[in-house]
């Protein structure tokens, strides 16, 4: 007779490709055991799941938690303690903190910090830089990489590879699919003038790092990727015009959508937020913003990920182009698209293989992105129906504070479950850190 160290009690599950009602999961040994109906003394726990959705559990990934270097604005710690408040079970995060993740050993460094303090699984960037070009395709191949970012256009960090030269030797040299920050760095050396002006303000953020920035970008990485044979994922995709070059070069070209560009538009997120909805590439007009999610319904953009990008409300609040760019969404992703759910713009279905199936497919994680036995005890368990108002005051990250402050949403994560423990239950974190590498499948 089988004995379950975990049983998660009539729930509604999403397995396969629906929800399936008043279904029963055993966990055994941090793994999927069992799916089915399960007599409740057959586990040395048993949670009821009644009214609630399990979900595969939520993977963000982009995020940015600044360690090392940039502590005061978040560290790992933290960061994940606001990922599974916000239902989010695994992380991959970005290269650019103090010094970059460029090396071996800075990697290691942040795998051995992630190690005692995350509270979800996590995987590492490694960042493209010209001094690194030769040893990434054996970097990438490191325990607990989640491969190579090349950032296009500068933004937050010194990490920076703008010319297609350097482009076509990374993208020529190695197997995994590179992640990719797409804005023309010659384009906005060229328009920073436009922000050297006394008068102006974060309104012309989006005027500064205009269309043309990330259009142009986006259209000469295609040409290099299909040049060298090379996948690449592009990140936070602003534009419409992006939607339709991706669409012609799927079997190539993945993308990612943040909630942020798809919830606020320019330039009402300007006169309500002012810096605070300062981010690269930029939050765009409503006809992009339509663009976008033209891409999300008809399946071209195939992931969601936060951008997490925390600073202080000090430094945010500096006049601009001194502020900058960057938001919280580690911890308001899942609340956000379920939101998006409830309001009939996209399907639960969508909901997962955004946030779960597809970012396992893309970037080929083991054991994770479907219910389903043997794989990781990963969930990410949802009250559909609960209305709650986003604030401030609910957010882990050392910065405090979120766009989406006063915002009601329907749809709340409620409990967490990472490597089959319940890490989160109605806003409280349970127990230590616990999270573990992501361990991907690497040809």
């Amino acid at each position: 007779m089988e004995y379950f160290d975990y049983i998660l009690k009539n729930g509604n599950a999403f397995v396969g490709n629906s929800i399936q009602s008043e279904i029963d999961i055993g966990i055994k040994k941090n793994k999927i055991s069992h799916i089915g109906n399960i007599n409740q003394n057959k586990g040395k726990n048993t949670y009821d799941m009644s009214n609630l959705t399990i979900l595969p559990g939520c993977i963000d990934s982009q995020v940015h938690f600044r360690e090392p270097g940039l502590t005061h604005k978040e560290d790992i710690n933290s960061g994940t303690r606001g990922a599974i408040l916000g239902g989010i079970t695994s992380i991959f995060e970005m290269p650019n903190t103090n010094p970059p993740t460029s090396t071996v050993e800075a990697l290691n460094q942040k795998l051995k910090i992630a190690e005692d303090n995350s509270f979800c699984n996590y995987s590492f960037y490694i960042g493209a830089v010209r001094e690194n070009i030769g040893e990434l395709k054996y970097l990438e191949k490191s325990e607990g990489c989640s491969g190579i970012k090349i950032f296009m256009g500068s933004s937050t960090g010194s990490l920076l590879i703008e010319d297609d030269n350097s482009l076509e030797k990374i993208l020529a040299c190695g197997a995994r699919r590179v992640a990719i920050h797409s804005e023309d760095e010659y384009r906005l050396r060229k328009r920073k003038t436009i922000v050297n002006d006394s008068n102006v303000d974060v309104k012309y953020h989006p005027i500064w790092r205009d269309s043309i920035s990330a259009i142009e970008s986006t259209k000469r990485l295609i040409q290099i990727s299909k040049k060298v044979s090379r996948k690449i994922h592009i990140l936070h995709i602003s534009t419409k015009e992006e939607i339709d070059l991706i669409k012609k070069n799927k079997k190539l070209v993945t993308c990612e959508a943040t909630p942020q560009h798809l919830y606020f538009h320019s330039p009402d997120c300007y006169q309500k937020l002012g810096t605070l909805a300062q981010m690269n590439p930029p939050i765009r007009s409503k006809d992009h913003q339509e663009g976008i999610w033209y891409g999300v319904k008809n399946k071209i953009i195939d992931v969601i990920g936060s951008d997490h990008a925390p600073h202080t409300l000090e430094e945010k609040k500096k006049k601009y182009p001194n502020s900058p760019s960057g938001m919280t969404g580690v911890q308001t992703l899942v609340p956000i698209m379920l939101n998006f759910v409830n309001q009939n713009k996209i399907g639960i279905h969508d909901f997962v293989r955004l946030t779960s199936s597809n970012p396992c497919k893309i970037f080929s994680i083991i054991g994770k992105g479907k219910i389903e036995v043997g794989n990781d005890a990963d969930f990410t368990i949802v009250d559909l129906k609960k209305k709650r108002r986003i604030e401030n005051n609910w957010i882990a990250s050392k910065s405090g504070w979120t766009p989406y402050d006063g915002e009601t949403v329907i749809g709340w994560p409620v409990h967490t479950i990472v490597n089959g423990e319940i890490v989160m239950s109605e806003d409280q974190i349970l127990g230590k850190p616990r999270g573990q590498k992501i361990k991907f499948r690497i040809e």
